[in-house]
């Protein structure tokens, strides 16, 4: 379809370090492909999955806005800023690392898997106070519609970030009709199918398949089975 791209579950990069099993939808690291570094101000989408006990050892980040949504599992948080947390699914956590953080994630459970989504975005501010943000929200409040879980407004619903973005989450019965209207003109719409099938604006979609496009104002969805998706409204030009 014109003004899209899809990126197949198969054809994402992938890392295997044990303790850690990746699977990237853009470059990262070691994995590297020029025509495949964002989509927009979407820099990172990775689907990880960590073994029991094990984590991401204390690392540095800085001017980029970084969220995790769990799947499956408990992923224990620590970070610089003092903050101490377990992040559940149905939860999604959001970091704004600014000026400079430092953090670990582990596998907060010893005998099982913990699988998260991995989210980075250019931020639409350089410099800012590092700062550290979690909510949870009801899976009820998903079934058959989307629910806003990430946005730029601090007042608004769900975690916010230094980016004009908009996150959605919604778990479609089979056969059930979605629609979405974009909340800026100009900016692009990427799909990330968490499990199910789903058809976009005429375009179908497996699990863990990511679809980004660039609508004039709506995109319409049809769960073709039980389907859960996470929608990212993002700035096209970055």
């Amino acid at each position: 379809m014109k003004n899209s791209i899809l990126h197949r579950s198969a054809s994402r990069f992938s890392a295997d370090h044990g303790w850690l099993k990746s699977a990237q939808t853009f470059s990262f690291h070691g994995n590297y492909d020029p025509d495949r570094i964002q989509f927009g101000a979407l820099r990172v989408l990775n689907d990880d999955t960590v073994n029991g006990g094990k984590g991401f050892g204390r690392h540095p980040h800085d001017n980029m806005e970084i969220i995790s949504i769990p799947l499956e599992g408990t992923l224990e948080h620590q970070d610089s800023m003092g903050n101490v947390a377990v992040i559940r699914p149905g939860e999604i956590q959001a970091m704004s690392a600014g000026t400079g953080i430092y953090h670990t994630e582990f596998n907060k459970n010893e005998n099982e898997p913990v699988t998260f989504l991995q989210i980075w975005l250019y931020p639409d501010k350089l410099n800012v106070v590092p700062r550290y943000d979690q909510q949870s929200y009801s899976h009820g409040d998903r079934h058959n519609r989307f629910l806003q879980i990430l946005s730029p407004e601090p007042d608004d619903e769900g975690v916010w970030i230094n980016q004009n973005a908009w996150f959605h989450l919604g778990d479609f019965d089979e056969g059930t009709a979605a629609e979405y209207d974009l909340k800026v003109a100009g900016n692009g719409l990427y799909i990330f199918v968490i499990s199910g099938e789903a058809e976009v604006n005429g375009q179908m979609l497996n699990t863990r398949d990511g679809y980004g496009i660039w609508p004039e104002s709506r995109v319409s969805f049809r769960a073709v089975t039980d389907t859960s998706l996470l929608i990212m409204e993002v700035p096209e030009k970055w």
